[in-house]
């Protein structure tokens, strides 16, 4: 998994990679075979309320692997998360889901717990789905106290139907929700971002749409970032992601995306199309397009 530069990259490259089986022996398996630099994980079903315990060996050995290897990791939280929820109960899940994802994060050694920021439901106002948010989000960044407790990473979303975030200036207001919680930070996902509406093209799209982030959220806020390119056209709303420089971003403003200074040390994890020979040529891609912004 280790970068065969000399040094540590100065933007990681990896992806999410499968642990059915072992977050170990599978997961750490798959992640060599595509020569990943970062990795991406699920520590409970994304599509289900369980929360699993896990297996302390393959935490333990995971962990320790990741060490060794200076390999970054992170965990993605499940996809029914939702703090703007109208209903209550998927409010209270939504919350005892993460904290699990948090816990389990810690215990793997991870580095960030990616969440989407959801939206407002049964429509209710943007306001009064912000203090939901509030009220049950700020209890478990509160929580977050040990040195090894990951960040919690917010992840915008396409701007489907009411969302709560998925411009770069919507973070705003969403950071304000939780008093700019110093263990909250920022995962910006460059097809989500650019099917919200920020144009990512031409000679400086992504490096504008990086300053505006910057802006709104302030310095060492990025952590990490989700490096899909786009099936749809800028605007499209639509969350549907295509192999690096094969979809309407093209490769450009990847190459561009790893000279802005808000991204120095910040890892790309990919969650394209294709199966492990997919994934591991759009690492492979992305590493070339570093090497040639160098």
């Amino acid at each position: 998994m280790k970068s065969h530069l000399s040094g540590p990259a100065r933007n990681p490259v990896g992806g999410h990679v499968p642990v059915a089986g072992g977050l170990h022996s599978v997961g750490l398996s798959y992640a060599r075979e595509m020569r990943a630099e970062a990795v991406q994980v699920f520590v409970a079903n994304p599509r289900g309320w369980a929360t699993p315990t896990g297996s302390p060996q393959q935490d333990e050995a995971f962990r320790e692997a990741c060490a060794a290897e200076s390999v970054p990791a992170y965990v993605h939280a499940p996809y029914l998360i939702n703090f703007g929820s109208h209903n209550r109960v998927t409010a209270e899940r939504s919350a005892e889901s993460l904290r699990h994802s948090l816990r389990r994060g810690r215990e793997i050694g991870a580095l960030g717990v990616v969440v989407h920021t959801g939206s407002a439901t049964g429509g209710r106002e943007r306001p009064v789905a912000l203090a939901q948010v509030r009220e049950y989000l700020l209890p478990l960044l509160d929580e977050l106290t040990r040195d090894d407790d990951p960040f919690l990473l917010l992840e915008s979303t396409a701007g489907q139907g009411s969302s709560l975030c998925s411009r770069t200036w919507d973070f705003g207001p969403y950071f304000e929700a939780l008093d700019a919680h110093p263990k909250l930070g920022v995962c910006l996902d460059t097809c989500h971002v650019f099917a919200a509406g920020h144009d990512l093209t031409g000679p400086s799209g992504m490096h504008r749409t990086l300053d505006l982030l910057v802006d709104t959220v302030g310095e060492g806020r990025l952590k990490l970032i989700h490096a899909n390119d786009s099936m749809d056209v800028v605007g499209a709303h639509k969350d549907r992601h295509a192999n690096i420089g094969e979809g309407h971003i093209g490769e450009d403003p990847f190459r561009a995306l790893m000279t802005h200074p808000a991204t120095e040390g910040v890892p790309l994890i990919i969650e394209t199309p294709g199966g492990k020979e997919g994934h591991a040529a759009d690492v492979e891609r992305l590493k070339k397009l570093r090497e040639s912004s160098a």
